[in-house]
């Protein structure tokens, strides 16, 4: 065989190769190719998505966040003022409840007072009777009735 029947059979096994690659190997080839190009394309599409969702998740939350710390604020601010209305009210029944002892202790007071001058006016009355007595039981003396009188001002 020459040189050149040798060349033109491996050019017909070369195209055979090349056909038959083109018709068995390669399509499976191009196909499992397309579908990794598509699962990446897809699986970029779906990191982005997921990338824009996360941003939304993140601004989502910053935004409840902030609607739970206006609302905490709020709440805590409310608590204060009703603890400060309930401290207001518990001075104002403080207040009243001393006003009124202090009325009750007072009017016992006057009572008091006036239920001691009664008993002294009883006692100098008794003793100004008694003292009366005895002036009239004794004699008209002068000396006697300052003497008598005397005593009846160390028992006032």
């Amino acid at each position: 065989m020459s040189i050149n029947a040798t060349l033109f059979v491996q050019a017909i096994v070369f195209a055979i190769l090349v056909w038959f690659t083109m018709k068995f190997v390669w399509p499976p080839i191009a196909q499992a190719l397309d579908e990794r190009a598509e699962k990446v394309a897809h699986g970029l599409a779906a990191a982005e998505h997921a990338k824009i969702e996360l941003a939304n998740a993140h601004r989502e939350v910053e935004l409840r966040l902030e609607q739970t710390r206006s609302e905490s604020t709020t709440l805590l601010a409310d608590a204060e003022r009703r603890a400060q209305h309930m401290i207001d009210e518990a001075k104002a029944r403080a207040s009243e409840e001393a006003a009124r002892i202090i009325a009750n202790a007072r009017a016992e007071a006057e009572q008091e007072i006036v239920k001691a001058r009664e008993q002294l006016r009883e006692q100098v009355a008794a003793l100004a009777v008694k003292g009366a007595e005895q002036i009239l039981r004794k004699e008209v003396n002068a000396s006697v009735h300052a003497d008598l009188l005397g005593r009846l001002k160390t028992e006032l």
